[in-house]
């Protein structure tokens, strides 16, 4: 199989030293882009993920993680023993060959095993290295261990996450992990254009912690413009009502009405055209500050009816809705299958599989799974003798 695809990053070279999310995250938005991504995994079992259930059988037999693979496709993977002189100088060597770096040890880790961005840079001074770590790589917290958990608690996003009355909540999906992992690859890709026009790469210092400070803007704008902490809202909105769940005779849905002619709209649907110029709820900064109240009136209306009566009456008047899909229901949604966001894949042990593709359409690029997710160490003499070979 080719040394990368055919996208858009064709004959970047990536190093991967990436364990779980955040790094292979990067990692993997590289690849899906065609950079030759090569993951480097400790012998005694590789990354951690591997591990992470459901674990599937195929025709061989075998195990392999699922979760391990939907961040891991289209990458090569070599086993380096980092503590063997003799393995780590010949990985050495692969680094004078590559673009990139992408890890996400704790800080100091890989600097103690002479594979830091200095004296990298010494032999490679193109080399773009990103570190994507809990806090940043210096700091009181640079040597603090994390997980997306603990990130999202100390960042504040947990503070704004839940209901009003409930305890705090953290995110059903890892954005910690997954937020530095966009934010790598992103700062990535603008140090490569830049080291290709001066000869000079870069050092990234992503910290999971300031990606999620950099993802709240509204929020942190909030606390700046009027000294107020930001709160737990459910699913509704600091500034705009209606906008946010209700629940219909049969199931649960979204509405957002974002200004004054969708909240017009929602008014003569819900058949109380008297709210519109009920001054509790009008202009929009009094629907805001008294969105409970509105609430109120609102959901009993909305109960007595279906939830596809309901999302059909708003979409013909234009106010944006949408059902709260569990993940089966939007992986079977007809625009998901129009866009063609869910693939096949095979894993390495034979089993088939389906994968959310690289979600964004680009011209002159069409996503493809063009190397399974690897086995550990399946490439370690093939990358060696691609890389090496001048």
């Amino acid at each position: 199989m080719e040394a990368g695809g055919h996208g858009p990053l064709a004959g970047l070279k990536v190093l991967e030293f990436g364990q779980i999310a955040a790094g292979p995250f990067a990692g993997s938005l590289l690849a899906d882009l065609g950079a030759d991504v090569v993951k480097v995994e400790r012998p005694d079992g590789g990354d951690d993920m591997r591990r992470w259930p459901p674990i599937v059988a195929g025709a061989s037999g075998e195990g392999y993680s699922e979760n391990f693979a939907s961040v891991n496709r289209n990458k090569r993977s070599i086993a380096v023993d980092l503590k063997d002189s003799v393995q780590l100088a010949r990985l050495k060597q692969l680094c004078r060959q590559i673009d990139v770096v992408v890890e996400n040890f704790r800080a100091g880790v890989l600097e103690r095993l002479g594979l830091g961005h200095r004296e990298l840079a010494q032999s490679n001074p193109r080399l773009v290295y990103c570190s994507i770590n809990g806090y940043g790589q210096s700091g009181p917290y640079a040597g603090k261990g994390a997980f997306d958990a603990t990130v999202q608690a100390i960042s504040g996003i947990m503070s704004v996450t839940g209901e009003t009355e409930g305890p705090p909540a953290k995110c059903g999906v890892p954005v910690g992990d997954f937020g530095a992992g966009l934010y790598g690859a992103f700062c990535i890709l603008a140090a490569v254009l830049r080291a290709r026009e001066t000869g000079r790469g870069a050092f990234i210092d992503c910290s999971m912690m300031a990606g999620l400070l950099g993802m709240a803007a509204l929020q942190t704008s909030e606390y700046f413009g009027t000294g107020e902490t930001p709160q737990r809202l459910g699913s509704a909105h600091p500034r705009a009502a209606p906008y946010q769940g209700f629940q219909a005779k049969d199931a649960p849905f979204v509405i957002a009405a974002g200004n004054e002619r969708l909240w017009h709209e929602v008014c003569d649907a819900a058949g109380l055209p008297e709210l519109k110029s009920d001054p509790r709820f009008n202009p929009q900064s009094q629907r805001a500050k008294n969105q409970k109240q509105l609430a109120a009136i609102l959901q009993p209306v909305f109960a007595t009816r279906g939830k596809a009566e309901w999302l059909a009456e708003f979409d013909r008047r234009g106010v944006p809705c949408a059902p709260i899909n569990t993940y089966p229901e939007i992986l079977a949604d007809p625009q998901v299958t129009h866009l063609r966001l869910v693939q096949d894949m095979t894993l390495p042990n034979g089993k088939r599989t389906r994968t959310v593709a690289f979600p964004m359409k680009m011209t002159g690029y069409e996503f493809a799974v063009y190397r399974h997710p690897p086995l550990l160490g399946e490439h370690t003499e093939e990358v060696f003798a691609d890389w090496l070979k001048n």
